[in-house]
């Protein structure tokens, strides 16, 4: 089955989460690392930052802890950026932990695909609609540009990510997902 396109940055607990989003969708996928996004100010400045160019996709675990970051999300961003999706609960474990959460529901990891997928279709570019996906930055177009590669690209990528009200201190993957978001192929390549 082919993967959906989605144009829009979707914010998740954990990398078992961005991996199972990104098994079923071509998409920007923002970790917050679960209860780290509550001191990480660079992670909440980069999400208020996407939400400034599009709405931001919220899909947390449906438990306590869930709705805590979902909260905390929501008070950084006007709601009116955010488009809040919710997986059903569903008692269980996830596969790869020995024991179950603490409310026994499955997460986002361990939602079935089909139904991450329904959740997620509405939001999903289709270019039998008319729209077609925009031609995406790439690594290579980074290292062109000396933000991978070379021995002052973190240095560069800070500047870079500075100038579009990023955080510094940006991965090249994590910057790469956010440009893609904020600004087209062309606008960056002119942008140098």
């Amino acid at each position: 089955m082919d993967k959906l396109n989605i144009a829009l940055p979707i914010i998740v607990e954990g990398k078992y989460d961005k991996i199972k989003v990104l098994s079923i969708a071509n998409a920007c996928v923002i970790a917050t690392d679960g209860f780290g996004v509550f001191k990480n100010h660079e992670r909440i400045a980069t999400i208020k930052r996407l939400s400034e160019k599009s709405k931001v996709i919220v899909l947390t675990d449906s438990d306590g802890a869930g709705k805590l970051i979902r909260s905390h999300i929501t008070s950084a961003i006007p709601r009116d950026r955010l488009i809040q999706l919710y997986t059903p609960q569903v008692k269980g474990k996830e596969r790869r932990k020995t024991e179950a959460s603490k409310e026994g529901f499955l997460g986002v990891e361990g939602t079935e695909a089909d139904t991450l997928r329904a959740l997620l279709a509405p939001f999903a570019i289709d270019s039998f609609d008319g729209e077609s996906l925009r031609e995406e930055i790439t690594k290579a177009d980074m290292y062109e540009k000396g933000l991978t590669g070379a021995p002052d690209s973190a240095e560069k990528r800070d500047d870079f990510a500075l100038s579009l009200g990023l955080p510094k201190g940006m991965t090249s993957n994590a910057l790469l997902s956010a440009i893609n978001v904020l600004m087209t192929r062309e606008e960056f390549l002119k942008s140098f």
